[in-house]
Order: C-alpha cells, then sequence, then structure tokens
C-alpha cells in the first residue's frame, strides 16, 4: 500500500457516495487507484507536492553530477574539470569581492604641480653670455673686446687673413684700440665712448671723419660699422693683397704718417691668430 492511501481512504470515507447508475467503465473498475485519484486533496496535495519537487531536484542534480563524473571516467582526464571548478571559484570569489566592496572611497589624488607634465620638463635654459676673449699681445680687455669686434666684422665679409691684420693695425695706430669721442663734436660724447681725441672731426676706432663721407657721428661710434665702412674701402683699392700693411692701411686712411702703422703688423698678426 503507497504511503498516500491511508489520506485517500480518509478522503473516500467523508465524500458521499453519489456514484451514477450507469454501468461501470473501465475507469471506475480501476477504483480509486486511477491516476485521476490518486492525486492528493487539500493540504495533504500541497505537502507531497514539495515533497516530490525536492525529490525531483535532488535526483536531477544526483544525474547531472553522475554524467559529469561518468564522462571523466570514461575519457580517463580529470585535470579539464578541476580546471572548469578552479575557475569558477575564482569568478565567484571575485563577485563576491566586487560585491562587498565599500561605497566610501577616498578622493581621487589630483597630480600636483610637482608630478604634472609641464612641471616635469625642463626648465628653460639661461642664454649664455658671450665668453670675452682673453687678451694677448699686452693689450687690455677692453681693447681686446674692441679688436674682437673688428675681426668678427671681417669674417662676416668673407675677408681674407691679411685684411684682418691690416684693419687691426690700423685701429691700433689710430686709437690704440679705443672706441674714442671728440672733444669738438659734442654729439660723439652722447655715445659710448672710451676716452676722447681732439684730431679735427675724427671719432671712433679708426678715427674716420664724419666730413669726408665716411658716415654719420652716430655710426662711427659703433665699433662693428666703423669696422664695415674699412673692409669696404680697402677693396676699393687695386691690389691691396700684394701690399704691405702699411701701405694697404695708408691707402684707405690718407694718413698724415703713412709709415706709422708698420710697428703694429706683429702684434696685429698675434690679436687675429688669437681671435680666429
Amino acid at each position: 500500500m503507497r504511503h498516500d492511501d491511508s489520506v485517500d481512504q480518509k478522503l473516500t470515507r467523508v465524500r458521499p457516495d453519489t456514484r451514477s447508475a450507469d454501468g461501470a467503465s473501465p475507469e471506475r473498475r480501476v477504483g480509486r487507484h486511477r491516476a485521476e485519484d490518486r492525486r492528493p486533496r487539500g493540504r495533504a496535495w500541497h505537502a507531497t507536492t514539495g515533497v516530490r519537487v525536492a525529490l525531483a531536484a535532488g535526483v536531477t542534480c544526483c544525474l547531472g553530477v553522475g554524467a559529469v563524473v561518468g564522462t571523466q571516467a570514461v575519457t580517463g582526464d580529470e585535470e579539464p574539470l578541476r580546471e572548469s571548478l578552479a575557475d569558477r571559484a575564482v569568478s565567484a570569489a571575485e563577485a563576491d569581492r566586487r560585491a562587498s566592496r565599500s561605497y566610501q572611497r577616498g578622493p581621487v589624488p589630483t597630480p600636483s604641480a610637482s608630478t604634472s607634465p609641464s612641471a616635469a620638463a625642463k626648465p628653460t635654459a639661461r642664454p649664455q653670455r658671450p665668453v670675452r676673449p682673453k687678451p694677448v699681445a699686452g693689450l687690455t680687455q677692453r681693447q681686446m673686446d674692441n679688436a674682437k669686434a673688428i675681426v668678427d666684422v671681417g669674417v662676416e665679409l668673407r675677408m681674407p687673413r691679411r685684411a684682418l691684420v691690416v684693419a687691426i693695425a690700423t685701429a691700433m695706430q689710430e686709437s690704440d684700440l679705443h672706441n674714442l669721442a671728440n672733444d669738438r663734436i659734442a654729439e660723439s660724447a652722447r655715445y659710448p665712448h672710451q676716452g676722447s681725441g681732439t684730431d679735427h672731426d675724427s671719432v671712433g676706432l679708426f678715427q674716420q671723419r664724419p666730413s669726408s663721407g665716411w658716415g654719420s657721428v652716430r655710426e662711427l661710434m659703433q665699433p662693428a660699422y666703423a669696422a664695415r665702412v674699412f673692409y669696404r674701402a680697402l677693396r676699393e683699392v687695386s691690389g691691396w693683397e700684394d701690399m704691405s700693411v702699411t701701405a694697404a692701411a695708408q691707402a684707405v686712411q690718407r694718413s698724415a704718417y703713412p709709415g706709422a702703422y708698420a710697428k703694429h703688423e706683429r702684434r696685429a698678426t698675434t690679436v687675429v691668430d688669437a681671435l680666429t
């Protein structure tokens, strides 16, 4: 007898016997053991349903595990199953960790000025001051600076080395390599100068005269300009390359003492060697 027969019997006794007078059908000959009658009524039906669902779920799980184990047993390789279970365990742990993180989070640190890309850039290098040449041939630093200005202009104009020597020797004779103003020309004192002279209206390193068409007082008081007009005048002297330093200088300057330039040739050569 099934475990639920008592319930069926109890329900059968309280149910009124109102059977039809018709002949017994095949289903009725089966009696209370028909498929329709075996279903319990009321609370008893609900109770047994829960038990049956639980049993069915358990059987299904057992069958699934058995199928997996059986498959592994047949193949003889249990490593893929272990790896799969391990991956699932790690995934579950990671999901739990993400879900259980606290929502109280600190502020996101902002990059400070010391760590920003702009701050990490190299500092701007300071412009290097021009190196002043070391004086040679008994010159002072001021004289050497003026000599460098004369040589730099000659190099810029691509003048031969001999032209540089002629220019330095000429400036040594005319102004002792000092940028001179003129006491007779008040304007000349308004520009940077290193002493003064009194020869007519001559000014600057080469003692060039504004009245002779060399340029304005302001222009001739600039060492670079004075050197430039000297080299241009030297170029116009035919055959100056074959002349002595004295002759070439005199052809440009037209000095009252033409032989005075020769004594400066050796020192002028030393200066040019140091600056080129």
